[in-house]
């Protein structure tokens, strides 16, 4: 069964003029149209919708993901390259994560910090050692 231009707007919550642009880059190379001229997405559609969303996500560049389906559409003599292509994003995406995981840690010494500050009612409580209250504090979580 095929949707509609609309009906996979909604479905994926893109807009239609997304999915216009998705299609006129090449990354939706290969939507049938009706005899009316409508776009009717089929299964196969989707699932190269599914990834490209999914790509996009990570914060791969549309350029990229636009190689990504050209190498799918080639078939299995690209497996290598969509292996090297997914596995060089995810170190990408871990490291990302790393980074922020240590934002976070900062965030949470802050959090902490002016927890206690604000129970107390001031920040005179603290003395120079207030980073290794912090860690006491939290050495078990």
């Amino acid at each position: 069964m095929a949707l509609s231009i609309g009906e996979v707007a909604q479905q994926y919550d893109l807009s239609i003029p997304t999915l216009r642009y998705y299609e006129e880059q090449g990354l939706l190379p290969f939507i049938k149209r009706s005899p009316a001229g409508r776009r009717e997405f089929r299964q196969a559609d989707l699932d190269c919708l599914c990834d490209i969303e999914c790509l996009k996500k990570t914060g791969m560049q549309l350029k990229d993901i636009k190689q990504y389906i050209d190498w799918r559409t080639a078939g299995d003599e690209t497996l290598d390259q969509r292996l090297a292509l997914i596995q060089q994003r995810r170190q990408m995406l871990a490291s990302e994560i790393e980074s922020l995981q240590a934002e976070l840690t900062k965030l949470d010494h802050k959090e902490w910090y002016y927890t206690k500050a604000s129970e107390a009612g001031t920040e005179a409580i603290f003395t120079a050692g207030c980073d290794t209250e912090y860690e006491r504090a939290h050495q078990n979580k």
